[in-house]
């Protein structure tokens, strides 16, 4: 075959060496009677394969065959070495079985290269194509290797009698199926327990699976006339290279729980089984877990992190190894540590991070909210362009290296098989990623001198008065603490505290660098006596618990935040005090990412239950708390930020509680299941109904829950099918009831929601649960004006969804009874008047945002009294439970003015933003009376009026006004 010509781009040497050996492979083909014809452009796939390997043209030299059709058709096949390993014979002979390994080993990378150069394959396909490799290198070796001790010793066995198999764990780039092409393979080899073999020479299992342990490294490190087929290296394992070779399951346990360090946890991440018995691996992977994703939100990780990378930049120095592309500055090794510090932290508490492989945990992170758009991005373009060049580095001699060679000439190789120009194009492209992601760890590693920056000393002169006892009031005043006695007290006790004195060495470190950044950060505040006073209980609440200290000392963002939402909001300052979880929120990157609807945060519960290695009613609860308390918080922040106004943050709080309500009510159900069965039927035949805020969609931070419950009546004389069967009147009622004690259980989260029930039919007199036919009924015959004006609010918030549809049609048939408008005024603002009088807060100084004058509970009984004088003749009006969408309804349908309806409008948002921010910084819901807050109650006050509402009584004081 004719050597094509040539790509004028390559340099006269090059272009020399390239044809020098394309002859000499072509020689050895037809010394071997090899045809080989250039169909399909192999001539030039086969030029550019020897641009790029030495490897590749030794084997060629070699191994001749994989040129002939057979083998032309192996090195384009995109199946990957598992198809063509499983097929793989080895002698009993230990030293032919050898030389197979190697010699599949040598075609099979060489096709890795062929297809890779040729751009056949992309990063992604060869890095797994290499990782499938070593894996079916592994399992086939293994197996071999199991023969061969079975014929000396028997299986072996635990003390039961069940055959065990030795669990070869991957790490680092093979357990991420992102394995270099001449790396060495990380293994740890682990057994399920203890027990001997039931050969006629039997073996303790440890000894057993040593013994194997050796005999499989042997079998693939070994070097041999053909060389080796993977460099092993077992000092990962527990103890490293002083520990034994392979472990039982219960002796890894103990390790990790008692000598794993940080550096174990980054390896673990990407663990997983590659060969032996992969499903007691992933026993042993979830028996791991603890160890590696910590169950809170794990801050010192930075600390751990940083160790490495100072051990790792000394060896950098020492070696001079700056031009190292995995090591060096704005290497691979960067980008990874990114990546995993995230995961670290986060990983515990959302299984969506737990992914092995770099690239598919960076698109989790990014995801998930974690990583910035534009940040992973960043690190995915250098990340690959990284691996690409460093897999060529090796491919071109099968050297386990990660250096820039040095010589011009294999450069020239590097970038013209990468595409480039020129090695100048390459390496001016190579120097712009190195600098940004070193940029951009050093931003993640220690952000705005996290951790490392030195305190004011003037602020570290308080806190070493604070210590001393010296500390007084006009020190702190001077300092601008204001007023300093208080502040200057508790500052003082705060090294006393029992739960300081009680610290580890390294807390009591991160404390004595924090307590001065946190002085300062709280006198940068607004309000900085009560930021300070509030930051020193947090530091009491935080002081045994390390992730927490960690994540102020190492995040200056983080510091500065708390310390303006500790001074802005009292509401959210005790939050965090009482569930510390929630400071990450204040520096969640998502906070602009919040779900929202209803669906989207019940999907973000079932996630985050998913994530829970138990099915634990107590623990899902926590939970779910956890979860409701960290939605709200951010939700809080936004609103005291004012990147979410009062009427959103109101429906967005409704409907974290509509979704919190529906998971504990899966969670009731699932109980209720276990312990008396399902009753016949198709859905639950219970829903739940929210009155009051929760179906207006006006919640507040501080609001609880009115609920009603409702069951298909037809269900009642039915019975469960489980082991305890009750009849159906009874499993509603225990359902009703079980809702009612979760929603309202402490847990170590705190409480999910107080509960109020008094709406349902009869009130407290009632049944917990009423039938459908019960509620219905009591509602058409026997309910108070009042009632109805509650039942505009209803809607079905959980639950029978066909239950929920007959419950809302049940509505409409009953506010859309005709009746007599002059009655409902009367009726509707006697009502009120009687309120305002047992609950009006209200002075001469001081306004009752509630239930005041003209305040929002006027604004709840005009529209309610609308609805039920005129739904008969305009129906629409009854789609919607929330104020803000009827008064626009009424205002459609002509049932209020342009004006009466902007009037309302306005009062509604602004006194509803008065009560939030009231809850907020800890306060009842009074405000101090203004001129504008005057109009704006009188302008509601003159609606009414227009409308023919009296809420004076008899004529009063506001028709007199108006």
């Amino acid at each position: 075959m004719n050597a094509p010509t040539p790509p004028s781009r390559e340099s006269p040497e090059l272009r020399a060496l390239i044809d020098q050996r394309y002859a000499d492979v072509m020689a050895a083909c037809r010394a071997a009677r090899i045809p080989l014809y250039d169909d399909a452009g192999v001539a030039e796939r086969i030029r550019r394969t020897l641009l790029a390997s030495d490897f590749a043209f030794e084997v060629f030299r070699r191994q001749p065959d994989l040129l002939a059709p057979a083998g032309l058709e192996r090195l384009r096949a995109s199946a990957d070495a598992a198809a063509r390993g499983a097929s793989l014979e080895l002698s009993a002979d230990e030293t032919a079985c050898m030389s197979t390994l190697r010699r599949f080993r040598h075609a099979e990378a060489v096709r890795i290269v062929f297809r890779d150069v040729n751009g056949l394959d992309d990063i992604d396909e060869t890095l797994s194509s290499t990782s499938t490799l070593y894996e079916t290198l592994l399992g086939s070796a293994l197996r071999w290797s199991e023969t061969a001790m079975h014929a000396r010793y028997g299986r072996p066995r635990d003390p039961a009698g069940v055959e065990q198999r030795m669990v070869v764990v991957g790490f680092g780039k093979l357990g991420g199926n992102e394995l270099n092409f001449s790396s060495d393979i990380d293994l740890v080899l682990a057994y399920a327990s203890g027990g001997e073999t039931d050969g006629t020479r039997p073996l303790d299992n440890g000894e057993y699976f040593i013994r194997e342990g050796r005999q499989l490294v042997r079998l693939l490190a070994e070097p041999t006339v053909d060389g080796i087929c993977a460099r092993v290296d077992l000092r990962l394992r527990p103890f490293g290279n002083a520990g034994r070779l392979a472990l039982p399951f219960v002796a890894m346990e103990q390790y990790y729980q008692r000598e794993g360090r940080d550096w174990e946890r980054y390896a673990w991440i990407k663990a997983r089984p590659v060969a032996g018995d992969r499903t007691a691996g992933r026993e042993l992977q979830d028996m791991l877990r603890p160890f590696v994703y910590r169950r809170y939100l794990d801050y010192t990780a930075f600390a751990g992190l940083r160790e490495m990378k100072a051990l790792i930049d000394a060896e950098v120095a020492r070696k001079d190894l700056a031009g190292n592309l995995k090591l060096g500055p704005g290497g691979i090794r960067e980008i990874e540590f990114v990546v995993q510090l995230t995961q670290m932290i986060r990983g515990g508490r959302d299984p969506a991070l737990r992914v092995r492989g770099l690239l598919p945990a960076l698109k989790a992170c990014e995801a998930r909210g974690y990583i910035p758009a534009a940040r992973a991005k960043l690190l995915r373009s250098a990340y690959v362009f990284l691996r690409r060049l460093e897999n060529r580095v090796q491919m071109l001699r099968d050297a386990q290296t990660h250096d820039i060679p040095d010589d011009d000439l294999t450069r020239e190789r590097l970038a013209l098989g990468l595409d480039y120009a020129s090695w100048h194009d390459l390496e001016r492209e190579l120097a712009a990623h190195r600098e940004a992601v070193s940029s951009e760890f050093a931003a993640v590693l220690v952000p705005q001198a996290g951790g490392t920056a030195t305190p004011p000393a003037a602020d570290v002169d308080l806190w070493t008065k604070a210590r001393d006892g010296s500390l007084d009031a006009a020190t702190m005043e001077a300092s601008g603490f204001v007023p300093g006695t208080g502040v200057a007290e508790e500052l003082t006790k705060l090294p006393n505290a029992a739960s300081v004195r009680s610290m580890s060495a390294r807390s009591s470190e991160r404390l004595e660098r924090l307590m001065p950044q946190l002085i300062g950060a709280a006198r940068a505040c607004a309000s900085p006596s009560p930021s300070l006073l509030r930051l020193i209980r947090l530091m009491q609440a935080v002081a045994r618990r390390s992730s927490y200290l960690a994540l102020l000392d190492e995040q200056p963002n983080a510091r500065r935040r708390v310390a303006s939402v500790f001074a802005d909001s009292a509401f959210l300052a005790e939050r965090v005090i009482a569930q510390p979880l929630l400071l990450d929120d204040v520096l969640d990157p998502r906070i602009d990412q919040l779900p929202l609807k209803r669906v989207d945060i019940a999907a973000e519960i079932a996630r985050t239950l998913g994530a829970l290695d138990e099915r634990d009613p107590e623990r899902e609860l926590e939970r779910i708390n956890e979860f409701r308390s960290s939605i709200a918080f951010r939700l809080g922040l936004a609103f005291n930020d004012a990147r979410a106004d009062a009427t959103a943050t109101a429906r967005r709080l409704a409907g974290l509680a509509e979704a919190v309500v529906g998971a504990v009510l899966t969670l009731a159900t699932r109980e209720l299941t276990a312990q008396h069965g399902r009753l016949p039927g198709e859905g639950s035949g219970f829903a739940v109904l929210g009155y009051g805020s929760l179906g207006g969609e006006e919640l507040g931070f501080a609001s609880d829950l009115d609920l009603v419950f409702v069951y298909d009546g037809k269900r009642a004389n039915l019975t469960s099918d489980g082991p305890r069967p009750v009849d159906g009147t009874r499993w509603y009622q225990r359902l009703a009831q079980r809702v009612m004690h979760w929603l309202d259980a402490q847990t170590h989260a705190g409480r999910l929601y107080e509960v109020d029930t008094r709406l349902r039919p009869d009130g407290s007199k009632g049944l917990l649960v009423a039938s459908v036919d019960a509620f219905e009924a009591y509602q058409r015959d026997r309910a108070w004006t009042w009632e109805h004006q509650a039942l505009q609010r209803a809607r079905h918030v959980a639950g029978d969804e066909r239950l929920g549809g007959t419950l809302a049609h049940i509505r409409r048939d009953i506010l859309a009874v005709p009746r007599d408008g002059a009655r409902v005024r009367s009726e509707v603002g006697a009502m009120r008047t009687r309120w305002r009088a047992e609950r009006d807060r209200s002075d001469a100084v001081q306004f009752d945002l509630k239930q005041g004058r003209g305040g929002l509970i006027d604004i709840e009984f005009i529209l309610q009294g609308m609805v039920l004088a005129h739904a008969s003749t305009h129906p629409t009006i009854l789609d919607t439970t929330a104020s803000s969408a009827l008064i626009d309804v009424l205002r459609d349908v002509g049932l209020l003015t342009g004006l009466q309806a902007d009037t309302l409008h306005v009062a509604h948002a602004d006194l509803l933003q008065m009560g939030l921010a009231c809850t907020l910084d800890l306060r009842s819901r009074v405000a101090a009376r203004t001129p504008a807050l005057d109009a704006l109650c009188q302008g509601v006050s003159r609606v009414a009026v227009e409308l023919g509402f009296d809420f004076e009584g008899a004529g009063g004081e506001a028709r007199q006004a108006v």
